[in-house]
């Protein structure tokens, strides 16, 4: 018999639940292969909460945000022992291999995990889209669409009102949805952590802008940008800071230099809920039956990747490096031309 385990890990996001299907309906297709899942990412792992999966389990999922395993902060090597802390889950389920889903801190610690000897198989997820070593991951494109969506409506009201709308949009290092966003929903600046701005120079482009005859504005602000003024962020039960309020430090500067009123949405987890867009869909479903073909072959050690249009099996340490950045050309692309 071959035994599989799966855990999903860090933040929720779209098409978790189609990535845990795709591992699920694959090994079951083997006449030995069973499937665990381990409960709230590495907590069930540390715990030994977990629960066997079989077809009826995922079943109807594919459409459903969240994810059926549920999840946590938790980290085996900032709350536990490393590998110390999850071999009991290991022998007593019997498991060959375990399959990880999770963004960039759940895989750097799959890969200290794999690098103690543990046979782990990545899957990168996150609508950061920041993992390195991929060219997208899932639940990106279901995070664009929602505040594409809401950049689309802000826009009639803010152009009804001649005001400047600030959304602000996740992004706690890497700002892809933003720009993203932003340039699908023509903004007329979008700030990200990578091409820091000073506020002086986005309130003069605003004041050329309604110069020209526009009645309105419309900024995209990344969580991540660095706040006009340091400000001591509260954090979760992990340790980690809680952004989501630089734009209530943005706005008033912003109003005070132009002189137009402006309002702020901030978005938040609306980003992470909801159905996935089927482009999240079927790229988890890949991701998902290629980790699992990955996992019955004993190929550990590794991650799936998107290069091109092709899902591809890489080493896993490529997946635990610094986050991939915004790059230059596609910032322009959306500022310079258009801002």
């Amino acid at each position: 018999m071959t035994t599989v385990g799966i855990l999903t890990g860090g933040g929720d996001c779209p098409g978790l639940n189609a990535a845990i299907r795709g591992v699920v309906a694959r090994v079951l297709c083997e006449p030995d292969g069973r499937v665990i899942g381990f409960r709230n990412g590495w907590a069930g792992l540390m715990q030994s909460d977990w629960t066997e999966l079989d077809r009826d389990a995922v079943r109807g999922i594919l459409t459903r945000g969240g994810t059926i395993l549920g999840t946590s902060r938790m980290d085996p090597f900032v709350h536990g022992d490393g590998a110390v802390s999850v071999r009991r889950s290991f022998t007593e389920t019997g498991i060959d291999s375990l399959v990880v889903i999770g963004g960039d801190g759940t895989l750097r610690a799959a890969g200290r995990l794999s690098d103690e000897g543990l046979p782990i198989i990545g899957i990168p997820k996150t609508i950061d889209n920041d993992i390195p070593g991929t060219d997208r991951t899932f639940g990106f494109d279901t995070a664009v669409q929602i505040a594409t969506d809401a950049i689309d409506r802000l826009t009639t009201t803010a152009e009804a009102h001649n005001r400047v709308m600030l959304v602000e949009v996740m992004g706690r290092s890497q700002g892809w949805i933003a720009l993203c966003a932003g340039m699908a929903g023509g903004a007329d600046a979008i700030l990200v952590p990578e091409f820091p701005q000073r506020l002086e120079d986005v309130a003069a482009s605003l004041e050329r802008r309604h110069a020209r005859g526009a009645r309105y504005s419309l900024v995209v602000v990344a969580e991540g940008i660095a706040p006009p003024e340091p400000v001591d962020l509260p954090r979760d039960a992990y340790g980690f800071a809680r952004l989501g309020t630089v734009s209530y430090q943005v706005a008033p500067i912003l109003e005070h230099l132009t002189g137009f009123e402006t309002r702020v949405t901030i978005l938040g987890h609306l980003q992470r809920g909801g159905t996935p867009t089927a482009s999240d869909r079927i790229l988890a479903t890949r991701l998902g039956v290629v980790a699992a073909e990955a996992a019955l072959a004993g190929k550990t050690g590794a991650f799936t990747a998107l290069r091109g249009d092709e899902v591809v099996i890489a080493p896993l340490d490529e997946a635990c490096g610094d986050p991939r950045p915004v790059d230059a050309g596609r910032y322009e692309v959306a500022t310079r031309f258009f801002g």
